[in-house]
Order: structure tokens, then C-alpha cells, then sequence
């Protein structure tokens, strides 16, 4: 499935999610929590045909309607701008509904001209910048070759002084890596030359597929967003309960978590705030797709996360890197 929900989104609000991209993207990040062995490239191309994802989209809403939905979320197990049909999918949603849509990129494909271009008619755009030092770059984020943070940085700044909508800068910070004082001053200036209508402060929050990724504390956000330009927002978990629900009763489906966790690991509770299934409904389920050996749980943080059980030996590896491209 490329269309899945709504969900409910701590940043959005109720979200129909569209994911364009199975499994490619331009980085390897260490703290990535995606339940999917990518492959790194630069490549732009239709990886999902469009016109599948525009009917599955149709059928969706003629199904569903939009009544209830605050946005549209165009978004990758991967990179969505990797995907050459984007803008295409984008001004469809446009031309047939009044609500939002934002856009989930890594930033990294914003330096070329026709990616910009694509994106143009979406209303918000969600670049991540986690770090502006070339060395902490290729620590944390892993790109694919070719990928230099300069051009990267260059590429948003350009994005938002020809974009007329909402540009959020998304910033996650893993301890011992790209938290050192000449981190957060690289920060500070590439983030001053954006000039982001919102800054979006964020650290380690599921577990991710690499063991060495840490998060920081709540304490260390704050010193940090205070030194960072604009108007920052701390999104890591914790900080924020959540949007409300979906305002009418849905139907129970176990598919839906299915779903939901091949995208990522998720407590029960994130379940049930995520898809407003009701908590003991979701407990029922999760033992019953355990015991078919479809998820299995692991503990994060203190935490009991659920993860597709296929996906568990590769978490508890740690440090296998995925294939390049």
C-alpha cells in the first residue's frame, strides 16, 4: 500500500499519508528507524508508477472521504524526492481537494533546479538539516557519493527564497555526533541564512536500526533551541501529547498496524493515538500478530516498542551497513 491512514501527527494533525519510495534513499542515517533495507542513490525515477499512486489516492478518498483529514503528507521509506512523478502527484492533489499538503524531504536533492520546480505547489515543506560540518555529515547522515552538506544547505536556502509556503526545518540531534559546540555554531549560521519560518528541534525518539545512536536530553534541547535563530519547537517525544483523534469512530483493522510498523517501531499507545483504535483492541491485536510471528517486541529507552519481526535480528546486528548504489 503507498496510501496509508489518516494518521494522527504530532506536527500535522490528522494525515493522509502517501509513500513514494520503497526502500531508496540519498542518505544512510544512523538514527534511521524505518523498517526497510535502503539502498543509497541519487537517482531520480519513478519508483512506484504515478498513475498507480494518483488511483490508489482516488479510490482512497472516493472510499473514505476527506471530511476529517488537516493534510495531505507526501512521504518516502526512503527519499520522496527520488521520486520524478512528485510534482505530478502533488498538483493532482491540488487540483482536487482544499486541503494542505506538506512534504517530508532530507533536503538533499533541493540544490537542483527541478526538484524546487516540483515542489513549488505544495503548502509546507519539511527539509531536515541535522548538521552543517562536512565531517558529522558523512558520520551521521551517510549519503549516497556525490552528496556534498554545503551544496545541500545552499539548495534549502535557494528553495526558501523562491517558495512562497511554509518552510519547517527539521534538526535531530545524536549525542556524541553532531551535539559539540562547533556543531551547534555551524548550525547557528546555516540555519541564520535559511531563515526557516519554523525550526523543528528533534532527537532520537524510536529505536533505530544502528545501536550507536543516542538521544539527548530534554535539558540539552532546550540550551540548544535557546542558541538556534527563529522560532524553535522541541518534537521529541514527550513534549507534546499528541493531536486529538479521528472525530468519528473507524473500524478496527489489523492491517492498519500492519502497516504502520513496517514504516516504523511503535508502542501500543503510539498505536492507539496514531490510528484512535481503542488501547485494549490494540493489546488484543499486537499478542495475536506475535503469536502468528508476524511483529515482535523489543525495549527502547524503557520502552516496549513493536517492530515487523523480520526487522528484529537486523536491529539487534546494530551496525550492518545496506548496500550502496
Amino acid at each position: 500500500m503507498n496510501i496509508f491512514g489518516p494518521v494522527n501527527s504530532r506536527r500535522l494533525g490528522l494525515s493522509l499519508g502517501i509513500d513514494l519510495v520503497p526502500g531508496f534513499c540519498t542518505f544512510n542515517c544512523v538514527y534511521c528507524e524505518i523498517n526497510r533495507q535502503k539502498v543509497r542513490t541519487c537517482q531520480r525515477r519513478e519508483y512506484i508508477p504515478t498513475v498507480d499512486i494518483i488511483t490508489e489516492l482516488d479510490r482512497h478518498l472516493m472510499d473514505e472521504g476527506e471530511t476529517e483529514l488537516d493534510i495531505y503528507t507526501i512521504t518516502a521509506s526512503g527519499e520522496p524526492t527520488l521520486h520524478n512523478g512528485i510534482g505530478q502527484i502533488i498538483r493532482h492533489i491540488k487540483n482536487h481537494s482544499s486541503k494542505p499538503v506538506a512534504v517530508l524531504t532530507n533536503g538533499s536533492l533541493l540544490h537542483r533546479p527541478e526538484v524546487r520546480q516540483e515542489l513549488m505547489a505544495a503548502d509546507i515543506i519539511i527539509p531536515s538539516l541535522d548538521t552543517a560540518r562536512p565531517a558529522s555529515f558523512q558520520t551521521l547522515n551517510r549519503p549516497a557519493a556525490g552528496l556534498d552538506i554545503d551544496i545541500i544547505t545552499e539548495g534549502i536556502k535557494i528553495f526558501k527564497e523562491e517558495y512562497s509556503g511554509k518552510l519547517w526545518l527539521e534538526i535531530l540531534l545524536c549525542e556524541g555526533i553532531n551535539d559539540t559546540e562547533d556543531d551547534i555554531k555551524a548550525l547557528e549560521r546555516a540555519v541564520d541564512s535559511i531563515r526557516p519560518d519554523k525550526i523543528q528541534l528533534n532527537t532520537v525518539d524510536r529505536p533505530p536500526l544502528e545501536a550507536g545512536a543516542h538521544p539527548l536530553s530534554r535539558p540539552q534541547l532546550e540550551r540548544i533551541a535557546a542558541r538556534l535563530p527563529g522560532d524553535v519547537e522541541i518534537i521529541a517525544r514527550g513534549q507534546d501529547p499528541g493531536p486529538a483523534g479521528h472525530k468519528t469512530a473507524r473500524p478496527n483493522d489489523p492491517n492498519e498496524i500492519i502497516e504502520l510498523l513496517k514504516r516504523r517501531p511503535c508502542t501500543s499507545d503510539d498505536i492507539s493515538l496514531t490510528l484512535n483504535y481503542e488501547k485494549t483492541w490494540v493489546l488484543t491485536t499486537l499478542e495475536r500478530l506475535a503469536e502468528t510471528a508476524q511483529i515482535t517486541l523489543t525495549r527502547h529507552r524503557d520502552l516496549k516498542y513493536w517492530t515487523m519481526a523480520k526487522e528484529t535480528n537486523e536491529r539487534r546486528k546494530g551496525n550492518k551497513e545496506p548496500g550502496t548504489k
